[in-house]
């Protein structure tokens, strides 16, 4: 009888099935059975440390639009990346987490590198943790793995493997692995056609219509038919308060800019409009908490997604879960264009000319006019600067799609791996990040890898030399002499520089400007530094 190929032979058939031949990985030795001999048409990326690893294949997962596989190091190492899946989770980042565990025999006696509770560990940051009952069960593990991750909503999902699995030979007479490799699961659907009539007569008998564009309809591939229906129905249209992607183009005459984060602002803003869409986001991400209405009175909210849990939680308006983009253009074949007695949308107030700071040091007013005017052809930005995030929303228009990320998970350690990850997704596509001195930090080992493999990424590095964004909270909430908020004084050239990665300072907007073409320019990463003033400046 003709031996069957090995577990690990099967499984990256599977693999390669679904084009996850990119490995995100920082190893440990229960991993070195999987990676031993990885053929040459896998490559893996090497990150120094699992938060940073998990960050990359995030923003590369997002950047791809498919499933990405990371490989992980058994307890520790998943313990060390829980943060940054919270983010991947939040960012409907579809990752396959693998992480090793210690061999069958030994694993009753919690031998050294055993993780007893391994679906445990991850929860509840992944959609769904398994370990295989018997090694000829990994293969169907991970492509069930992959279809969990790209089905609605898109997120990571965990697989424990033994160590000693990956050199058990399947019997080809009873596994079908080569059926598990070649299997698809077709995940988008269309919207209902009685929830797609009450959108369309609503829509058509609006008076003011609004439409509030999310992410979704980026990552989806809807970014253009959104713009396409906006002008059709001559609606305003909104960002959501906190979005990772950029779902309509910001310069476009009918946008409005982002929602407010609270209750009652949110209610305010959408009080000239009887009819709101929210299509492709959450109704609505909120924080901090201003009590009111959630809904001016006589204003009707509608809401697709395609995530059915997000649907039930909304506190208010009919909901139609199916996907964004099938929707959006679904609607562009039924609704009617804008009857002459429906008003345009208000246009926005213009922006005044930047304010210097006045003590040496570029605002953000300053740098994100600059940024805009050299902003490069093709350009992504991830953006992890949230005390700057309103004025890089006002002064940098996002254009095109899959040009802009940010976390929605509300934690940081996110904007430098997923810039790396972005880069690595497409190299022919220059990426900037900008980044606050405090967010830098959390992943910074992505410096090493954006070296090694040489990314086309421009880090702009804003130097308050403190939290911003909590002092600016501590305000709010009526906390004041908060400890911790205060950062020291970090020299950013020499850590970027020890990792491989070209750093300057800049304190002119001449100086910025030169620089941002110097790193758009490449080859390679590079890092600018720019000391901004404190929040209270």
């Amino acid at each position: 009888m003709a031996q069957g190929p090995t577990v690990r032979e099967a499984s990256l058939e599977v693999l390669r099935a679904h084009g996850m031949t990119t490995i995100f990985g920082n190893p440990g030795s229960t991993e070195l059975p999987m990676l031993s001999e990885l053929p040459d048409d896998f490559r893996y990326v090497l990150g120094l440390q699992e938060a940073a690893v998990v960050g990359m294949a995030d923003g590369y997962a997002q950047a791809r639009g498919r499933p990405t596989l990371v490989n992980l190091h058994t307890a520790p190492g998943v313990g060390n990346a829980v943060g940054a899946l919270v983010n991947a989770s939040a960012n409907g980042a579809p990752l396959v987490v693998t992480a090793g565990q210690q061999v069958r025999p030994m694993m009753n006696l919690e031998a050294l590198l055993t993780n007893p509770d391994a679906t445990m560990l991850p929860r509840p940051t992944v959609k769904l943790s398994l370990e295989p009952a018997r090694p000829a069960d990994v293969p169907a593990v991970l492509a069930r793995a992959i279809h969990v991750a790209t089905s609605a909503p898109w997120g990571p999902v965990f697989v424990s493997i033994p160590m000693d699995d990956w050199d058990a030979v399947l019997d080809p007479t009873t596994e079908a692995a080569g059926l598990v490799a070649g299997r698809r699961v077709h995940q988008r659907a269309a919207p209902d056609p009685a929830g797609l009539d009450v959108l369309v007569e609503a829509l058509d008998a609006a008076r003011a219509p609004a439409l509030v564009v999310g992410g979704d309809v980026d990552a989806a591939g809807g970014f253009h038919d959104a713009v396409a229906l906006a002008e059709r129905l001559g609606a305003a249209v909104f960002a959501p308060p906190v979005e990772g992607r950029v779902g309509f183009p910001t310069d476009h005459p009918q946008f409005q800019g982002p929602l407010p984060m609270a209750i009652a602002p949110v209610a305010e803003a959408l009080e000239p409009f009887d009819v709101v869409l929210v299509v492709g986001a959450p109704v609505f991400r909120y924080y901090p908490y201003v009590p009111g209405p959630f809904l001016p009175e006589g204003t009707r909210l509608l809401h697709v997604t395609a995530d059915h849990d997000q649907a039930a939680r909304a506190p208010m308006g009919d909901a139609v879960v199916a996907d964004p983009a099938l929707t959006v253009r679904a609607l562009l074949d039924r609704v009617g264009t804008r009857p002459a007695d429906r008003a345009a949308p208000p246009s926005r107030r213009g922006l005044d000319a930047p304010r210097p700071d006045g003590e040496g040091r570029l605002s953000s007013e300053e740098l994100f006019t600059a940024l805009a005017e050299e902003w490069p052809d093709g350009g992504v930005l991830v953006n992890e600067a949230p005390s700057h995030r309103a004025t890089q929303q006002a002064r940098l228009p996002i254009t095109q799609p899959g040009s802009s990320y940010f976390t929605t998970s509300g934690g940081l350690g996110f904007g430098l791996p997923a810039a790396v990850g972005v880069a690595i997704a497409d190299p022919s596509r220059p990426v900037v990040a900008v980044l606050g001195d405090g967010s830098l930090q959390y992943a910074i080992q992505s410096l090493a890898t954006a070296a090694a493999q040489q990314v086309p990424v421009t880090i702009i590095v804003l130097d308050n030399r403190e939290y911003a964004i909590l002092k600016w909270f501590a305000q709010r909430e009526q906390t004041p002499k908060v400890p911790g908020l205060d950062l020291p004084a970090i020299d950013h050239l020499a850590l970027a520089q020890g990792y491989g990665v070209p750093a300057e300072t800049v304190g002119t907007v001449e100086e910025f400007r030169a620089a941002v073409r110097r790193g758009v320019a490449g080859p390679g990463p590079r890092l600018v530094h720019v000391p901004v003033p404190p929040a209270g400046d």
